[in-house]
């Protein structure tokens, strides 16, 4: 079949609220739990380890530490269980699956480095930076000649 007719047919499933998450990223995921008749919903927080798939069958793995044991879930990302995704905080990785954290124990299974916003960020300043703004008030202390 058509690639674009299949696109088009998943179209009107896919998610209206994507969520905006990268890997690396420490996200709370509440489903829809069904017990019974009643149905509530249930927080999965950890990071996300890993992002596969297109379209509506893009997925999403995200990991805890539940009482000293790893556990991981899979999540269809367009499913009409998930009720929302939301972002704790944005971790800064170099890799697009995370699967080492599987290998580490403890608190460093759950160090992933903070993304920095460009406005925290210290800015470096060099000796070419400095004589720069050293001349800029300089400049500014001498009275124009009238």
């Amino acid at each position: 079949m058509n690639q674009a007719l299949l696109d088009k047919i998943e179209s009107e499933q896919f998610r209206k609220d994507k969520p905006d998450f990268a890997v690396g990223d420490t996200v709370r995921v509440h489903t829809r739990v069904v017990e019974g008749d009643k149905e509530r919903i249930q927080v999965f927080t950890g990071v996300v380890i890993a992002r596969r798939g297109r379209g509506l069958n893009e997925t999403f793995t995200v990991r805890r530490i539940s009482y000293g044991e790893g556990v991981e879930r899979v999540f269809p990302l367009h499913s009409p269980r998930i009720e929302k995704i939301e972002v704790e905080r944005r971790g800064k990785v170099r890799r697009a699956k995370l699967t080492y954290l599987r290998k580490r124990i403890g608190r460093s299974a759950l160090l992933v480095p903070e993304k920095e916003s460009p406005a925290t960020q210290p800015r470096k300043s060099t000796a070419k930076s400095k004589a720069k703004t050293q001349a800029g008030a300089a400049a500014e202390e001498k009275p124009a000649a009238s």
